[in-house]
């Protein structure tokens, strides 16, 4: 017998990156944004999504849900905006994460968000509840959505005020952005809104952010 028919098989190779948490911010108890390191082979469009988790406890198998990327294609680092569900089975513990722990992440992004499923046009809305924003958050970055559109208006609804967590940046941090901030901080109306009773009033039914550039 050669030692060849004695050597194991070659380990498959995994079906996800295993990535560090670079960044964790929570906007309420129950919905928070994080940002991991992108790997230098990982490719997407702007719009996608790809699968996020973390290994199974006591050994199980990894918890994985979808989520759409909140970040640009550009960006050097990947950015997951997130609800935290009671007794759910991966956000209860995702809720938990801080800078130098590790998440997966699948290495095949994909979705129909994107900017190749549009025809271009004088305007693009981008309507977004709760987390459904984070695609927008995407595509509202991506310099060629400025090339094929005259003006960009993003609209995100909420349940709660605390919830329009992206309201300053799309009011104003988009500005800074390096590659659209130009065409973002043209003059143009920007009506952050709110039909929300006072702060006092957690419970309020319905909240609004909308921002437009020509």
């Amino acid at each position: 017998m050669t030692d060849a028919a004695l050597s194991p098989p070659p380990a498959r190779p995994s079906a996800f990156h295993e990535l560090e948490v670079l960044w964790v911010h929570h906007w309420t108890p129950q919905l928070f944004s994080f940002r991991v390191a992108r790997p230098d082979d990982f490719r997407f469009r702007s719009g996608e999504f790809v699968m996020i988790g973390l290994p199974g406890e006591d050994g199980g198998k990894p918890v994985l849900r979808a989520y759409s990327i909140a970040s640009p294609c550009w960006d050097e680092q990947l950015e997951f905006l997130s609800i935290a569900v009671p007794d759910g089975p991966l956000t209860s513990r995702l809720v938990n994460i801080k800078p130098g722990d590790s998440v997966l992440m699948g290495k095949k992004p994909t979705g129909t968000l994107v900017l190749d499923a549009l025809t271009g046009g004088d305007t693009l809305w981008l309507i977004g509840t709760g987390t459904g924003l984070a695609p927008w958050l995407s595509v509202a970055r991506d310099p060629d959505t400025y090339a094929r559109f005259g003006r960009v208006i993003v609209c995100h609804t909420v349940r709660n005020v605390a919830d329009l967590g992206y309201r300053d940046f799309f009011t104003s941090g988009i500005h800074d952005d390096p590659l659209i901030g130009e065409e973002a901080a043209a003059p143009a109306p920007s009506s952050p809104t709110s039909a929300c009773p006072p702060a006092s009033r957690p419970s309020a039914t319905a909240s609004c952010c909308a921002a437009q550039w020509p």
